[in-house]
């Protein structure tokens, strides 16, 4: 078998081949090729841009989460301290009227005591005077029941007034 080596006729159609198929390649393939490449680096760019630009927006709702935050929480505080110093106001006012309405008591309850005291101080002198008067009738009646003990009775209260 003889080799045969390529001939300059193989070269021209070769040539001729690969210029067809370059110009065929040209017109209907590179076209719809860079156009795709080309579209393809765009919507990566695209996309890059929209991926800062939504990092950005991160960062911006983030710090603005922060504040948000840090104002709510200023908010609650303030909310309670508000509730704590009228819990204590209410707790003041209720302890100065408690203080007050015990002392009005304390106060109606002395004078009630000194009223009952008095009543019966009053009842006590009432009880004494009946029982003196009583008495005095009795020992009356014991003295004056015979005539010598009257006249004994009498002597003794002239020499009583005789001496004053």
């Amino acid at each position: 078998m003889e080799l045969v080596t390529p001939g300059i006729g193989l070269v021209f159609w070769t040539s001729i081949v690969f210029a067809i198929l370059f110009v065929l390649l040209a017109k209907f393939a590179w076209k719809p090729i860079l156009g795709a490449i080309k579209e393809r680096e765009q919507s990566i760019e695209d996309a890059l841009a929209s991926a800062e630009k939504a990092k950005e927006e991160m960062k911006t709702l983030l710090s603005n989460n922060e504040r948000i935050l840090t104002e709510a929480r200023a908010e609650r505080d303030e909310l309670l301290k508000d509730a704590r110093d009228i819990r204590e106001k209410m707790i003041a006012e209720a302890k100065g009227l408690a203080t007050k309405e015990s002392e009005r008591l304390l106060q109606a309850a002395r004078e009630n005591i000194q009223n009952e005291k008095m009543a019966a101080i009053t009842e006590l002198k009432n009880q004494v005077a009946v029982l003196s008067i009583e008495i005095a009738e009795k020992i009356l009646k014991s003295e004056l029941s015979s005539d010598e003990k009257q006249k004994s009775l009498v002597n003794n209260l002239l020499q009583d007034v005789n001496l004053n």
